[in-house]
């Protein structure tokens, strides 16, 4: 494997490559209308820092959407091309982005994982985030 590179996410010229990363990533990723080209322009006014892109020789192999509204940070859609996980990219991808939320001042994250995708729970856990068995998610579309 040569070098793989980080970098923030270009818009609009990235989305079509990323939008295509997240639907082959598999179950994890369940898309949305909140993942529109639309929409995602909306959560880069924000922090646009937090949207990153790994390449490996000009190819995009993975990505990584954060948030953090002030007070919380958020992971969203971490994905890597399946032929290139078990690389170290996805652990690149999350040392930079929770570097990049501890930088704001970030000092608690979370993030969800489909209750299917076991590959995913070892990767977060191993890297120290904690399941939270005392809560539980709900989502409402609002239009």
């Amino acid at each position: 494997m040569s070098a793989v590179r980080l970098r923030e996410f270009h818009y609009p010229e990235d989305y079509p490559a990323v939008r295509l990363l997240w639907e082959n990533a598999g179950t994890g990723i369940q898309l949305r209308r909140s993942d529109d080209l639309q929409e995602i322009h909306k959560k880069l006014q924000r922090d646009p820092d937090l949207f990153l892109i790994a390449e490996e020789d000009g190819k995009m192999v993975g990505t990584v959407l954060g948030g953090f509204d002030g007070r919380r940070g958020m992971v969203y859609h971490l994905a890597v091309v399946g032929v290139y996980r078990q690389q170290g990219i996805g652990e690149l991808l999350m040392d930079e982005l929770e570097q990049r939320l501890k930088a704001k001042g970030c000092i608690r994250c979370y993030l969800l994982v489909t209750i299917e995708n076991e590959s995913a729970m070892r990767f977060y856990e191993k890297r120290g985030w904690e399941r939270m068995s005392n809560v539980n998610t709900y989502g409402k579309d609002l239009e």
